[in-house]
């Protein structure tokens, strides 16, 4: 059995690993090469989720312009598009590749423009990353446009860095006993949240107003075109239970960083109604497909991940899930 203390190193161990590989970023649903169209069959409810059967014409949809971060373009799932830059990381089986194959769109109805690390304002500006640059998002967007999906948020939020600080905290909760010389039971909630006062909360304002203006824009670029604003997945549970070890994680940090993720859903989900724009909800058809759950039916891979996925993101069963989420949008009556 491991002592705290024993259990505190090897959980920095872990987490050094994680530290090097996360940006917000054997026994793996990537290795399936069923093509998508094939996973139509009825399966088993712990199985992958399955792409809508029914879908428009791609006169009806086309051209569709999909934006987002690293959620939306799916780094380390094979195989990784040759789109321009690499550094993007957007994944041929992300899930705006998946609906415009769904849609059965022709290639040039549909500009990926995803990019990991993306935040707000890489929407109308260049955006750097380790390997090329990425155009403004929005330069895609046209009057010819007729859809658009948009999935950001995170890194206005500092979610990555969240993540991060909460399993430098959980290391020394770990080795410190568990909090028992502390007895502090969520050193990464202490961080962020005094007096009343939390300061990720406060990011998530921030972004929501940034987000208002970039659907503004949105409309103005692309005055046809309907418009989807796609949420983020269940990364944790909204308790602990045997999820804090695993990650690193403080157990009483786990439901407190389950609150601020679903904070920025809620946002996300507001301003969206306020722009006359459609929100897609993939968190409640994630429910306990967290990064704690079982690797068999999980749509988020844990700090070190055992299918391939960047750290903390979605794998290719959660990019088949969420696009299964935005069909159902497109499909459904407005």
């Amino acid at each position: 059995m491991k002592t705290p203390t024993m259990a505190g190193l090897a959980t920095l161990a872990a987490g050094g690993v994680f530290l090097a590989a996360v940006t917000l970023g054997n026994d793996d649903d990537s290795n399936d090469k069923t093509p998508v169209a094939v996973t139509h069959q009825k399966t088993p409810a712990t199985n992958s989720p399955t792409i809508s059967t029914t879908s428009p014409t791609s006169s009806e949809n086309g051209p569709y312009v999909a934006l987002g971060d690293s959620y939306t373009s799916g780094p380390n799932i094979p195989s990784q598009a040759s789109s321009t830059p690499a550094g993007c990381d957007r994944s041929d089986r992300n899930y705006p590749s998946l609906v415009a194959e769904q849609l059965a769109l022709d290639p040039a109805d549909f500009r990926d423009m995803s990019c990991t690390g993306a935040t707000i304002a890489d929407l109308t500006s260049p955006q750097s990353t380790d390997n090329g640059v990425n155009r403004a998002q929005f330069s895609a967007l046209s009057d010819e446009t007729r859809l658009v999906t948009i999935g950001i948020g995170g890194n206005d939020i500092g979610f990555s860095s969240l993540i991060k600080q909460c399993m430098k905290s959980g290391v020394l909760y770990y080795a410190m006993g568990s909090g028992k010389y502390t007895g502090v039971a969520a050193p990464c909630r202490e961080e962020y949240v005094s007096g009343g006062t939390d300061e990720i909360q406060q990011r998530i304002d921030t972004a929501g107003t940034r987000l208002a203006t970039a659907l503004a824009e949105v409309k103005r670029r692309a005055p046809q075109a309907e418009v989807y604003v796609v949420g983020y997945p269940a990364i944790l549970p909204p308790t602990a239970a045997n999820c804090g070890r695993e990650l690193g994680l403080a157990p009483a940090d786990v439901p407190f960083l389950h609150k601020e993720a679903q904070s920025l859903n809620t946002t996300l989900r507001e301003r969206a109604a306020a722009a006359g724009a459609v929100y897609v909800d993939t968190y409640k058809p994630s429910v306990g497909r967290d990064a704690c759950s079982d690797r068999t039916t999980r749509w988020i891979e844990p700090m070190i991940p055992l299918a391939p996925a960047a750290p903390v993101h979605p794998n290719a069963r959660g990019e088949r899930g969420m696009a299964d989420a935005v069909l159902h949008a497109i499909d459904a009556p407005k």
